[in-house]
């Protein structure tokens, strides 16, 4: 019905986009459609971007953003009077349902929508009130809610009503600066769940285009009014967006929406309205929701290698790329786009090697196109060490291992043996480089000095070359670690500046020293005199193989001693000296040898946590989908041997099924492309036997 509605109220949409297309234009380019206006990147300090250019090397995180902005507030014009409450409302509606008599919800509708002043009029919780700061947005969220709820049952008439009006406010004339009840207008807007229905796109489009187009200011208290949604209506919110963008992409029924041409700006618009509630759920600890429920994942069927060469040749000029956007792009199509560039590194390096010997006339060899890793078993570590510092030209290349005085063709599973072998032996605690809390089940960089951290640079390259050739590796290192690779993502060209140096909080600290964590939050909540109670200075201690040392967190920070005025300071300093400072040396060389095989912009569009997926894989276990997956040499998965398999494995508990996982994979967790990317295969032996 609302279709057929749509086409006939809507019968003049061409003229309809004509019209606000000519308005737009009369505001001049601060409104342009496909880009949004980015301020002087001098006043990033004052007032960053939301969707910042991800190639710069210093990201900046939304949580950086001030608390109030000290924008020009325009003055407000003065709204109607209306009465109308909650109870009201429903009470019409009730009386509707019962008689069959529309008309007051209908009036209500029709006034309450019809423009911007009388949407405020209807929904700001105090008319009297000017709610210029980010803290409050003044709409009455529950009156709002309950207006659309009841909007979706009621008769088309009143729902073309809404529509109509919608378009009213839209095609009004505005120059200079929206007024914070024209934000307030747009947030409510936003959250009209008549535009899950395809019918209404064209003028959701125009309504994401508006919202796309404010500045940079305004789009900050949208951001931090959105943080007041509910999560159930955070998360509608979020999924129209990406439906909207999916529908755009690959449309059901075409003739449904204007032909593409006529609409680039459709995508551009969506996905920068998309972006404000990206930062918005950052802005939240924990968030409102997941990260990946802003994955869509529509986009693993485009074209990702041409959109990352958009994005790697155009940044962040007119030219649109999802990739501007990471958030949207899902861990697996990320990887693909990972993988897919270091094959091209891998085969234009191989390529390299093999012009360079044909112009010295030397015979070319197929080893050449591979890194060729010869290792002894009694000599793991040393050996190995050895051939990634000689062969450090060749570290792009497909990796092969030979274990020396042993047969065997490399086909993957001697890469990952000594991968397996290698971890276990450097993360020993006997070892020393890293330590193992029992408390978090979690490993950290020693902060023991010596006077070579190569080890700690051949491990970053081991994560880097896991990361390369598609390993899932069974390393337990925290979140904050993941973090601080990625600070910054792309190794500087000045050798001076710092690496792996993040922000980090005591939340970082509890998921490596719980134990530790938690008395320092009892310090920062302690009622009593800090200062006589607990007799401490800026000052900390660690023991170094025997011998306690003591470390100063600021300069003469043996002689401050801890009050309750500076505690939060001591607490900041503290957690800073253990994730950060106490590990310099240690992290950098982790840094650079990672890096030193991934260095790839594609790093840009990762998150800490997707690394850490890409690294470890995911630990979240579905056996029923490695048994869909699993292949049979010489079974039938009908076979009773087979069945008898698969009764007792999925009557595992998760600790044995992990230890099964472990057992034939050399990890306990589930590559990026699921269980499917394992490849397990269960073969039958044809040698007699009495087992």
């Amino acid at each position: 019905g609302l279709e057929r509605g749509a086409k006939n109220q809507f019968s003049t949409l061409s003229n309809f986009i004509t019209t606000i297309n000519q308005k737009k234009e009369g505001i001049g380019n601060r409104n342009s459609p496909t880009q949004l206006v980015i301020p002087n990147i001098k006043n990033v300090r004052d007032l960053p971007p939301i969707c910042l250019d991800v190639r710069q090397k210093q990201r900046i995180s939304i949580d950086t953003l001030p608390q109030e902005q000290k924008a020009p507030i325009p003055p407000e014009p003065s709204l109607p009077i209306r009465t109308k409450t909650v109870k009201d409302f429903q009470d019409d509606v009730e009386k509707a349902k019962s008689s069959g008599d529309w008309k007051a919800v209908h009036d209500f509708y029709s006034t309450t929508f019809d423009s911007f002043l009388e949407i405020n009029a209807a929904f700001k919780k105090d008319t009297s009130s000017p709610f210029n700061t980010i803290e409050d947005s003044g709409i009455n969220a529950k009156f709002v809610n309950v207006v659309y709820d009841a909007l979706l049952n009621s008769p088309q008439d009143v729902q073309k009503s809404v529509l109509k009006g919608i378009i009213n406010g839209l095609l009004q004339e505005w120059k200079g600066p929206r007024t914070k009840d024209d934000l307030r207008a747009y947030c409510i807007l936003l959250q009209n769940p008549q535009f899950s229905n395809t019918s209404t796109y064209v003028i959701y489009a125009h309504l994401l285009r508006q919202i796309a187009a404010l500045t940079e200011a305004d789009h900050h208290f949208l951001v931090h009014w959105s943080k007041k949604i509910s999560q159930r209506r955070f998360k509608q919110l979020v999924d129209r967006l990406l439906q909207f963008i999916s529908l755009r992409l690959f449309p059901a029924k075409p003739e449904e929406f204007p032909p593409m041409v006529k609409c680039t700006w459709w995508i551009p618009s969506a996905t920068k309205v998309l972006a404000l509630f990206n930062a918005s759920n950052s802005l939240i600890s924990p968030p409102i929701i997941s990260y990946t429920d802003f994955y869509n994942s529509t986009l693993d069927h485009i074209d990702l290698m041409e959109e990352y060469h958009n994005w790697q040749c155009y940044g962040n000029s007119h030219r649109f790329s999802f990739c501007q956007y990471p958030f949207i792009i899902s861990i697996a199509a990320k990887k693909v786009i990972i993988q897919r560039d270091s094959e091209q590194q891998m085969i234009s390096i191989a390529r390299q090697s093999l012009v360079d010997k044909v112009s010295r006339r030397q015979k070319p060899d197929m080893n050449m196109l591979f890194l060729n890793v010869k290792v002894r078993r009694t000599h793991l570590v040393s050996d190995s060490l050895d051939e990634l510092a000689r062969k450090r030209a060749d570290l792009k290349k497909k990796l092969k291992v030979t274990f020396v005085g042993e047969a065997g063709l490399d086909m993957g599973g001697l890469t990952k043996e000594w991968f397996l072998l290698l971890i276990r032996q450097i993360f020993h605690p006997d070892y020393g480089m890293f330590t193992y809390h029992k408390d978090s089940h979690c490993h950290w960089f020693s902060s023991f000095k010596c006077d070579n951290y190569s080890e700690f640079r051949l491990v970053g390259a081991l994560m880097g070359l896991a990361v390369y050739n598609s390993i899932t590796l069974d390393i337990r290192f925290p979140p904050c670690c993941y973090k601080k690779l990625l600070s910054p993502p792309i190794v500087p060209c000045d050798h001076n500046t710092l690496v792996g140096i993040c922000d980090v909080t005591l939340d970082d600290l509890f998921q490596i020293m719980p134990e530790l964590a938690h008395g320092l939050s009892e310090l920062l909540s302690y009622e009593g005199n800090v200062e006589e109670d607990f007799y401490s200075t800026f000052q900390v201690f660690q023991e170094e193989f025997g011998v306690i040392k003591s470390y100063n967190l600021k300069p003469n920070g043996d002689k401050i001693p801890v009050t309750n005025q500076n505690r939060k300071e001591y607490v900041q300093l503290y957690v800073d000296f253990l994730l950060n400072k106490s590990i310099y040396k240690q992290f950098a060389a982790f840094y650079y040898g990672f890096h030193s095989v991934c260095a790839s912009y594609a790093l840009l569009l990762l998150r800490p946590e997707e690394v850490e997926i890409l690294v470890c894989g995911s630990p979240e276990l579905d056996m029923s989908a490695l048994q869909r997956s699993t292949q049979y040499e010489g079974y039938q998965k009908t076979d009773l041997t087979i069945r008898y398999f698969w009764d007792v494995v999925l009557g595992f508990s998760l600790d044995l099924q992990k230890k099964l996982l472990h057992f034939a994979t050399g990890s306990d967790r589930v590559p990026v492309g699921g269980m499917a990317d394992l490849n397990f295969k269960i073969s039958k032996s044809d040698t007699s036997t009495n087992w």
